[in-house]
């Protein structure tokens, strides 16, 4: 079955061709102009991927990624902005609401559908995928994708998830960006920007609630980020 995306972007012209050419590379797409639009589509339909622009005429992008995040429902939902807002601060804003990736605009037809290519891959299920990773109080459930403290469900991104999951397989280990990005199977993300940062910094806030417990994702500077083997209180070898 064809994967369906939602188009949010008041650009008529360019989702016009961007719907096209996307549908010529086996999507569906359904596309809308405005935030209001959007919502109404993503409340009354069921989407593999959203790429949302942040410049809308009737309020910013970054509100709706917002909220779709705050959502269970569609906390998971991949979703990639498309903005002509291509300054460093404004990625590192879209990925601390939860993006899973960010293009700036004027880009290549064909470099968007990789990218959304690569969040669908990442979002699928794994079919024997039933192993659950246990430290102490924190549980990731690779089969689920979800992590767990206490039985509580963490509020992570589907990219996130991955990004713990690839730490966590590694406990002791000193993994670069470079190690990372290569564990992440080609998501498009420069080893030397902040993105990875961000990225690491929302795990720590989901995944380590008391804040007199030692870090259990540890940076090495220099060098890159360790998954702490145990803490105080675990019962995990």
């Amino acid at each position: 079955m064809a994967a369906r995306l939602l188009l949010i972007d008041d650009d008529e012209r360019l989702a016009a061709m961007l719907g096209d050419y996307l549908r010529g590379a086996g999507f569906e797409v359904d596309t809308a102009p405005t935030l209001a639009a959007g919502r109404m589509r993503i409340a009354t339909q069921a989407y593999d991927a959203l790429v949302l622009d942040l410049m809308l005429p009737d309020g910013d992008g970054l509100e709706l990624c917002r909220d779709l995040r705050a959502n269970p429902a569609t906390r998971q939902l991949p979703l990639l902005m498309l903005t002509a807002r291509g300054e460093p601060t404004d990625r590192i804003v879209g990925l601390e609401l939860g993006a899973d990736d960010y293009l700036p605009k004027p880009f290549e037809p064909r470099e968007l559908q990789a990218r959304i290519k690569a969040l669908l891959r990442r979002a699928a299920p794994e079919p024997n995928a039933s192993q659950v990773l246990r430290f102490g109080r924190l549980e990731i459930d690779l089969g689920e994708r979800s992590a767990r403290i206490d039985g509580r469900a963490c509020e992570l991104t589907g990219h996130q998830f991955d990004l713990l999951v690839v730490l966590a397989q590694s406990p002791g280990r000193v993994l670069s960006r470079d190690q990372i990005m290569d564990a992440l199977k080609g998501h498009p993300m420069d080893a030397f920007d902040r993105s990875i940062d961000v990225h690491v910094s929302r795990i720590r806030a989901a995944i380590e609630d008391d804040p007199k417990s030692p870090r259990r994702v540890l940076t090495v500077r220099g060098a890159g980020y360790v998954f702490a083997r145990k803490q105080d209180g675990d019962d995990s070898k």
